[in-house]
């Protein structure tokens, strides 16, 4: 469960300086998305975990082609982030998208949601500890449909930079790897990784915490 301590609405005012690294990192994120939905055909289920005010999934979506093929849910607990992810979906048209005020570290969260084609976990691994990013890496395959993509992102703690140990944590729950970026420039600190799961994708158990925030 995120900190709600933390103003998560001032947090997400980074992303209008076009040189931050939350900005790139979610142009990255946006390309990687858009190519998730090129490279798959037909209607296509989205959920985003720990949603923000949507940007991502908004700022594809509002003109991509394909964009009535696509339905999601995106769960975000913060009340403002809801009320600002809402207000842009509704002025983008896109009636097929739901925006669910809710705990997303919590199984329950995607009941009706899941099996998804494609899975955001954008902002998610560099505020919850070592130990929830393995068990919810673990468990994303029961949010998966087959072959189904997941997006994560993480950014460097203090200088730690765990991003290799999760790639081979990905490998081990089933996931072979599409891609992963480390900005060239020592400036910015994200990393986006995209994962493809080749196993079985697993049943939904409902009642598991995934992830608590850290702050």
């Amino acid at each position: 469960m995120p900190d709600q301590t933390v103003d998560w609405v001032a947090w997400h005012r980074s992303y209008d300086d076009p040189d931050s690294s939350q900005a790139r990192r979610l142009a990255r994120v946006q390309e990687h998305l858009r190519r998730a939905i090129d490279d798959k055909p037909g209607p296509l289920r989205l959920v985003s975990m720990c949603a923000g005010e949507a940007r991502d999934v908004v700022g594809v979506l509002s003109d991509h082609p394909r964009r009535n093929d696509v339905s999601a849910r995106l769960v975000e607990l913060d009340a403002r982030n809801v009320g600002v992810a809402r207000s842009a979906i509704d002025a983008a048209g896109l009636d097929q998208i739901e925006v669910v005020q809710a705990d997303a570290g919590t199984t329950d969260s995607y009941l009706d949601a899941v099996p998804a084609d494609i899975v955001l976990a954008c902002g998610i691994f560099g505020n919850i500890s070592d130990e929830d990013v393995r068990w919810t890496v673990e468990h994303l395959p029961s949010l998966c449909a087959s072959n189904a993509v997941v997006i994560w992102t993480r950014g460097r703690l203090q200088g730690r930079d765990v991003a290799h140990t999760i790639r081979e944590w990905f490998a081990d729950a089933g996931f072979e790897e599409l891609a992963f970026e480390v900005p060239a420039e020592a400036q910015y600190w994200y990393r986006v990784g995209v994962h493809r799961l080749w196993a079985g994708p697993r049943p939904l158990e409902l009642g598991v915490r995934l992830f608590t925030f850290l702050r």
